[in-house]
């Protein structure tokens, strides 16, 4: 990579996040007259709205590599990505490359790898990301940073104002941009098993949900009041055939991660069990009835705990009559 020229750069992985931060950055890149994104995927048809806007796909991950300076990684898991990371060392023409990790993984994943691609003289930069796919579609992501200074000076230009309206740097141990990924779930899962119960104990006592969200938003402030507005909206339980927001299995996952961390440690997070029970409950209730729920399904088992039906007036508005009640 020249240090003059701008970097090449390709993108790996093309989920609902994955697809919204490289369609964001192909069209950063068009504005600037740089390089067009290239782009891998196991099923490559997905990156069909991304070629539209001027990326250009690759067949494989060796096609990629040859093609780019800084790749990009947006998978699933933590088993996904260590697949994926062998693939590119599989190349061997990692040499002088950087590659850029935005997956929620275990901090423990992300510095064996870390050290697996320094050993080919590559640059491993971690950069989880935090928010939903339509967050990411708009580019309002927060992403926080970690790994060799000399390569986040490079990522830079693409991060902030292109797929993120912040960047928090954390160091140079890409395991702690992870580790503050994990808390950062926590806090989140535990702000929203907060606001269902008092969601809850506004509708049981009479207090008017609008009234309740204003004061959420105006003393809490925009997180919480988003968070809020996903519970009263319905979204938490999205209509049959509709994808959610933020797929209940990856917060499970996410959650997952920060209590094992804890377990690690010898700490533990009530909060955190507290909400992974509801959530894995929740999903117990969407598996029963063949839907997909979002991470803030949480909200519907807190209903029922105390007495309510699952769904809330939106979602039986918006679906007729709504589920069934079931003992």
């Amino acid at each position: 990579m020249s240090s003059t020229s701008p970097p090449r750069l390709g993108w790996f992985g093309l989920g609902s996040m994955g697809l919204a931060m490289a369609c964001n950055l192909q069209k950063h890149l068009t504005e600037q007259n740089l390089t067009a994104l290239h782009f891998a995927n196991r099923n490559i048809s997905k990156g069909d709205p991304l070629k539209e806007l001027g990326g250009i796909p690759c067949q494989d991950i060796k096609e990629l590599v040859r093609a780019c300076d800084v790749i990009f990684i947006s998978v699933t898991n933590d088993d996904v990505l260590t697949t994926v990371i062998k693939s590119f060392v599989s190349t061997n023409s990692l040499r002088g490359k950087i590659l850029v990790d935005t997956t929620t993984v275990h901090p423990n994943t992300t510095a064996a790898l870390a050290t697996e691609l320094a050993s080919h003289d590559c640059s491993f930069v971690a950069a989880p990301v935090f928010g939903p796919p339509p967050t990411a579609r708009t580019g309002q992501l927060l992403v926080a940073v970690a790994g060799p200074s000399q390569a986040i000076e490079i990522l830079a230009p693409y991060l902030h104002g292109v797929i993120a309206r912040g960047v928090i740097r954390v160091g140079e141990e890409p395991s702690k941009a992870l580790l503050l990924k994990s808390t950062s779930n926590f806090i989140g899962a535990g702000l929203m098993y907060l606001l269902s119960e008092a969601h809850v104990l506004a509708e049981k006592s009479g207090l008017s949900a609008p009234v309740l969200e204003s004061l959420i938003e105006a003393n809490f402030g925009a997180y919480a009041a988003n968070t809020s507005k996903r519970l009263t909206s319905g979204s938490y339980m999205p209509a049959t055939g509709q994808a959610p927001n933020s797929a209940l299995e990856l917060a499970i996952k996410d959650v997952g991660i920060g209590l094992g961390i804890a377990k690690e440690q010898g700490v533990r997070l009530e909060i955190g069990e507290l909400s992974m029970g509801a959530m894995e409950e929740a999903k117990a209730f969407g598996d029963e009835r063949e839907r997909k729920l979002d991470s803030h399904s949480v909200f519907g088992i807190v209903r029922k705990n105390a007495g309510l039906d699952f769904e809330n007036e939106a979602v039986k508005e918006r679906d007729g009559s709504g589920e069934q009640k079931r003992p």
